[in-house]
């Protein structure tokens, strides 16, 4: 069985589309972080707030932000994750990369693009999901829109109750005026999924006046509250049991009467 899982969520304003000035505010964060722990996860588009400036901000695969993330990763020897805009074969992703302390770098392309944003107009979906490992745990990355559609992120089982996945997270920027659906929403992904369910919000106010209250948080498999961040910056630390998940879905088999469905994706 897998040992138990630390995760750190790290919930900070960001600089208005100030790369640089945002790796040096995160290093010196992390480097505050004294404990050992297996995954550090970052809020999206972390270099530079959540902006449609595509041409101004985008970087390619394994430039700037990608090498801060393998340096980073190898020197606290955890996986780090976030996401960013990149620039491949002409298009852009809101991408979050998953990048381990060997250097290994894996990635999940946004899917749900915030129209109200036109983040659509500037950016291409995603088209597919992609559910990493860490110690054993299956792990399901989300980027903020993503939460709203339960399709997308519904973990399925096998015959035996072996569940795709075994903890989600979503990285947001999420507005403060919102914020109510990302409590629920987050407590709802966690019952319905029977896994652990985290969110990293980033807190502040961005170039376009958009405010963002954070509200990061762990709930377990029942959605109930393992650890919530306030309206500040903070960098919260949970360790999660996977014996207690075991358990739970041993005792609790909800995954046997689920509807089995094929998801049609489209590009």
């Amino acid at each position: 069985m897998p040992d138990n899982l630390k995760v750190t969520l790290v919930q900070t304003d960001i600089y208005w589309q100030q790369r640089e000035a945002n790796l040096a505010m995160l290093e010196e964060k992390l480097w505050m972080l004294e404990e050992e722990v297996d995954l550090i996860i970052l809020p999206e588009m972390f270099p530079t707030g959540f902006s449609m400036e595509t041409e101004k901000l985008a970087e390619p695969m394994n430039f700037t932000t990608t090498r801060w993330m393998q340096q980073m990763a190898k020197q606290k020897q955890a996986v780090i994750t976030g996401s960013l805009i990149i620039k491949e074969d002409n298009k852009f992703f809101n991408r979050l990369l998953w990048v381990t302390p060997a250097g290994e770098v894996n990635h999940y392309d946004k899917r749900h693009l915030f129209r109200m944003a036109h983040e659509d107009n500037y950016f291409n979906m995603g088209l597919e999901n992609n559910i990493v490992e860490l110690k054993g745990w299956k792990i399901l990355p989300q980027v903020c829109y993503d939460l709203r559609f339960p399709v997308w992120s519904r973990n399925k089982s096998d015959t035996d109750g072996n569940m795709d996945y075994d903890l989600s997270f979503f990285i947001a920027s999420w507005p403060a005026a919102r914020v109510g659906a990302w409590d629920i929403l987050l407590k709802a992904r966690a019952v319905e999924n029977l896994c652990y369910t985290l969110g990293v919000n980033r807190v502040g106010e961005d170039g376009n006046n958009i405010a963002y209250s954070g509200h990061s948080a762990a709930y377990d498999f029942k959605g109930e509250t393992i650890a919530t961040a306030k309206e500040n910056e903070e960098m919260v630390t949970v360790e999660l049991s996977f014996e207690a998940l075991s358990r739970y879905r041993e005792k609790f088999p909800a995954w046997k009467d689920a509807d089995q469905f094929t998801l049609r994706t489209k590009d």
